[in-house]
């Protein structure tokens, strides 16, 4: 039978102390909905007391948001309670989350304490909190470096206390897996009424294993995990929803499961990301924009047989429509086939060889073909030889020199020569052709434009001429301008020849 892992989420609070990243209360209900519609269970909506601002947004919150509970951080101080009591009065189901620190640390050089003056706070707190409402979770902060055996002594008081939740946070990243896993074991062995309340992890990613400490405390009996957005938290970050949620997902054994609708994972990052204007990077697992890309031939080829041989999720599982192959000069045929089948487009095994070298060429000049240069290069393909073809092209040009041209065409299988000068390197380039082809023609229309945007894109060509009364049209693209333009000429003139 599987069991429940509730999904506390506190991107609106601990997320939200990224310097730089702080929301206003319109944006934080935005995102508060959002996180209802991904169905977490526990929105931890501020610290009420820290700010006038962060009151309002716990108040707000709690009357635009119904499902999940509604949580207020405090200290474990009465005015601190007092302050989040009254921001949740809307709530429909509040909670108050209070606690202290327990480490070694936090009580000699943080609060000049005692562990025994400590113990007493923190039920204290309990019991003050519990005035005002039922689901009180505590947190021992810095527990990632607190005496497994003092621990255990304090989890059991407050729970003695009243506390529903007992936090036991990584507060500074400090544990390795083995070590999180043994703590949250040791509490379910040695806490006498730990049955009667839900361990909670908050792991931070200091040295990168927030995820995997979260996963060892699961695993070892915690049933919720708190978490934000993107991974987002103080330092270098908290646990990342999508990346617990979707490992449970993917990982049917463990027999664990959350009420995440994982579709709307990729929709909710991105609003995050954008709303706090921190960029989720590239290679982020689940919501990176190369989390489900593929780039090298081999992998290319494996995924285009089948998903499974390089993805261990399937892409729609968090709201992505499709796997994306992108194109690049380790790319191989089978990838570009795929492509351009994706474009409509069914070509011959000999047009797709002579097309895939034209793609290298582009892919050696770009990072990425993207499908506007594949549609140009397959255009070129289906369009045939020409009775003229380019064959070489040199230019020189710039300050206090006089821009020269010197062309070399294929005119029904002889090769012609020529050079010229004009007011620019495509005019001088226009008169050496002109000097090979010998046609007398009028250049109507000449128009560059840029695919899309970067300095290293295609950029295509048309050009409109005239010859005899009549009109020819010639189109090209190239990473080189001048080259597309010249291709574009030769293009129109074949028509005549």
């Amino acid at each position: 039978m599987k069991e429940k892992v509730y999904v506390f989420d506190t991107t609106l609070r601990d997320g939200e102390q990224v310097p730089g990243c702080q929301l206003n209360t319109i944006e934080k209900i935005e995102v508060a909905k959002a996180l209802e519609s991904l169905g977490v269970d526990i929105i931890e909506a501020g610290f009420p007391i820290s700010s006038p601002g962060d009151f309002n947004s716990v108040v707000e919150i709690s009357k635009a948001v119904r499902e999940p509970v509604i949580c207020g951080l405090t200290r474990a101080v009465e005015k601190d309670i007092e302050v989040a009591a009254d921001a949740l009065q809307y709530a429909e189901r509040p909670r108050i989350h209070t606690g202290i620190g327990t480490s070694y640390y936090h009580i000699i050089y943080k609060l000049n304490s005692t562990q025994d003056k400590i113990l007493e706070r923190a039920v204290a707190a309990v019991k003050y909190a519990k005035k005002f409402v039922e689901d009180i979770e505590f947190y021992a902060e810095d527990a990632g470096r607190t005496d497994n055996k003092y621990l255990a002594k304090v989890i059991q008081a407050v729970i003695k206390a009243g506390a529903t939740v007992v936090n036991i946070p990584d507060t500074t990243g400090y544990t390795l897996p083995e070590e999180f896993g043994a703590k949250i074991k040791y509490l379910k062995d040695h806490v006498e009424n730990i049955d009667d309340a839900i361990i909670s992890t908050h792991c931070h990613n200091d040295l990168g294993m927030a995820t995997a400490n979260t996963m060892t405390g699961i695993i070892n009996g915690a049933r919720q995990v708190e978490v934000t957005i993107n991974g987002i938290g103080e330092r270098a970050g908290n646990t990342s929803l999508e990346e617990v949620v979707m490992i449970l997902k993917s990982r049917k054994h463990l027999k664990l499961y959350t009420d995440i609708n994982s579709k709307r994972i990729l929709k909710t990052s991105r609003l995050v990301s954008n709303l706090m204007r921190m960029p989720v990077q590239p290679n982020k697992a689940i919501v990176g924009r190369n989390a489900f890309a593929h780039s090298s031939g081999i992998h290319q080829d494996g995924v285009i047989k089948r998903r499974e041989n390089y993805e261990i999720i399937d892409p729609r599982a968090v709201g992505i429509n499709e796997s994306s192959i992108v194109l690049t000069a380790r790319s191989g045929r089978a990838a570009l086939k795929h492509r351009i089948g994706l474009l409509g487009y069914k070509l011959s095994k000999d047009k797709l060889d002579n097309l895939y070298h034209e793609f290298l060429e582009v892919a050696d000049n770009k990072k990425e073909v993207n499908d506007e240069d594949l549609k140009v290069l397959v255009g070129k393909e289906k369009r045939g030889p020409r009775s003229i073809e380019l064959k070489s092209l040199q230019v020189t040009c710039g300050i206090n020199s006089i821009p020269t041209a010197t062309v070399t065409l294929e005119i029904q299988g002889e090769s012609f020569t020529e050079s010229a000068i004009g007011n620019g390197p495509i005019d001088a380039s226009f008169t050496a052709v002109k000097k090979i082809v010998n046609k007398k023609v009028r250049l109507e229309e000449f128009l560059i434009q840029a695919i899309t945007r970067g300095s290293n894109d295609l950029g295509k060509v048309h050009v409109q001429i005239t010859h005899r009364g009549s009109t020819y049209y010639g189109f090209s693209a190239n990473t080189d301008i001048i080259t597309a333009s010249v291709e574009a000429f030769v293009d129109a003139l074949a028509q005549i020849v």
